[in-house]
This record gives C-alpha cells, sequence and structure tokens, in this order.
C-alpha cells in the first residue's frame, strides 16, 4: 500500500511539474509559429493609443497584464500592438472584477483622426455579465460581437476572479469567435449579414462611418469601468 501511495505521488510531482508555465510557448506551438504578444514581465510590444509608451494604469503583476483603475488617471487609454495584423489566430485569456467591462478591438486604424479605437475597430466583449451596468442587451454580453451579434446562449463566461479562454480567428475577413470553447459568433466582413447588423447598431452612427472597413490592424485590449487581467496572448499568422 504503501508503494502505491508512493508511485501516485510521484506521478502527480511528474505531472504538476509539466504543467506549462503562463506565457510561454511549447515545442509544438512554436515549431506551428505561435508568437506571444505578451512576455509575462513588461509591456513590450505594446503602447497606448496614440502615444508612444503604456499608461501607468496598465501594471504588470503575477505574470498578468493588468488595467488598474486605481492608478492616475493620466496614465489611462486602450493599449494597442506595436503591429498590425491582417490573417491569424488570436489566443488570450482574461479576468475581470465583480461589475467589470472591458473589450478586445481589432483592425483598429491608428491615426490621430479616429480619437479612439473602437471609431475603426469591431469588438470582442469582456464583461462581468452578473453585475456589469452594460449587461442589459444580449449582444453586449461576453464574448459577443459587441452591439452586433451573439446573446446569453453562446455568452458563458465563468465566475468573476477566474480565467476565460479566447479564440479569434479572422482570415480574409471571416471572423471566428470562442469563448471557453463556445463559438460566439461566425461570420464575414462586408458581407450583407455584417452590413445588416452595423445597420441595426450603434456603429450606423456618422461618428463611425470608417468602422471594420479594413480586414487588417492593430489589436487593442480596453481601457474600461473596472479591472481586467490579461496573459497568455499569442498569435499564429495564418
Amino acid at each position: 500500500m504503501k508503494r502505491t501511495l508512493l508511485f501516485t505521488a510521484m506521478v502527480l510531482a511528474g505531472f504538476i511539474g509539466r504543467t506549462q508555465q503562463p506565457n510561454t510557448l511549447t515545442k509544438k506551438e512554436r515549431k506551428e509559429g505561435w508568437k506571444l504578444l505578451f512576455d509575462g514581465h513588461t509591456t513590450k510590444g505594446w503602447h497606448t493609443y496614440l502615444r508612444d509608451t503604456v499608461g501607468a494604469k496598465w501594471q504588470v503583476q503575477n505574470d498578468a497584464l493588468i488595467f488598474d483603475p486605481s492608478q492616475p488617471a493620466a496614465g489611462g487609454g486602450d493599449i494597442v500592438t506595436n503591429d498590425s495584423y491582417e490573417n491569424y489566430e488570436l489566443r488570450l485569456e482574461w479576468k475581470i472584477s465583480k461589475g467589470g467591462n472591458s473589450g478586445i478591438i481589432f483592425d483598429v486604424q491608428e491615426d490621430p483622426k479616429y480619437g479612439a479605437t473602437y471609431l475603426t475597430g469591431p469588438e470582442m466583449q469582456v464583461l462581468d455579465n452578473i453585475d456589469a451596468s452594460d449587461n442589459k442587451k444580449q449582444n453586449h454580453l461576453a464574448g459577443c460581437l459587441y452591439d452586433m451579434a451573439g446573446d446569453s446562449t453562446v455568452s458563458k463566461p465563468k465566475p468573476v476572479g477566474e480565467w476565460n479562454e479566447v479564440r479569434l480567428i479572422q482570415n480574409k475577413g471571416h471572423l471566428s469567435f470562442w469563448l471557453n470553447g463556445i463559438k460566439t459568433y461566425d461570420g464575414q466582413i462586408g458581407s450583407d449579414e455584417w452590413n445588416n447588423m452595423v445597420a441595426n447598431s450603434k456603429f450606423k452612427n456618422k461618428s463611425f462611418s470608417d468602422f471594420a472597413k479594413v480586414a487588417k490592424g492593430k489589436i487593442a485590449l480596453q481601457q474600461h469601468p473596472g479591472s481586467s487581467q490579461w496573459r497568455n496572448i499569442k498569435i499564429l499568422l495564418l
């Protein structure tokens, strides 16, 4: 019996030892061509939208990139990747505070004539579905194509304080979203279906005249009410 218990403990110890560390790539991922967009230690590769550096509200702590609203107001703003991306698969994990709200905005055209990332880029919503104030519309729930598509049948975020897994694929304008393994959206930018969704959303307004016009751009993590945390941000070019 003692030998059986010892063997079991050794197996468990070996399994734990093989658990992948956050913000690292496996040999398989490196061979496939995946690249980390967050190294777990610095904000290298990112900057605040329309600025050269990352604001003080964005901190790196405990292997996570954290938006901390308690920091000075001047240190805020959405952060964007230094590089632009067109055809890719993006994977990441996010965690939100109670009542928190954020988003993954992509195809962002960084230009001073656009005062915010969301004027040009669509968004995959990040939200505490239970306590966030922006939980009234079905297509505003976590994992949805913000204000355009999705509802509670596909929005299944984990409880506040737990990590959620995202897959976002854009290939020749075709978008697919997954949240925790559940597909939350699939469609083509610029299609009749897409244009109809835009026409029935906030993005029909004049201020969004260049919204989602280019299926290529920078990827942004959004400043919004509450604290958000991000890790294991990686990309595969297609």
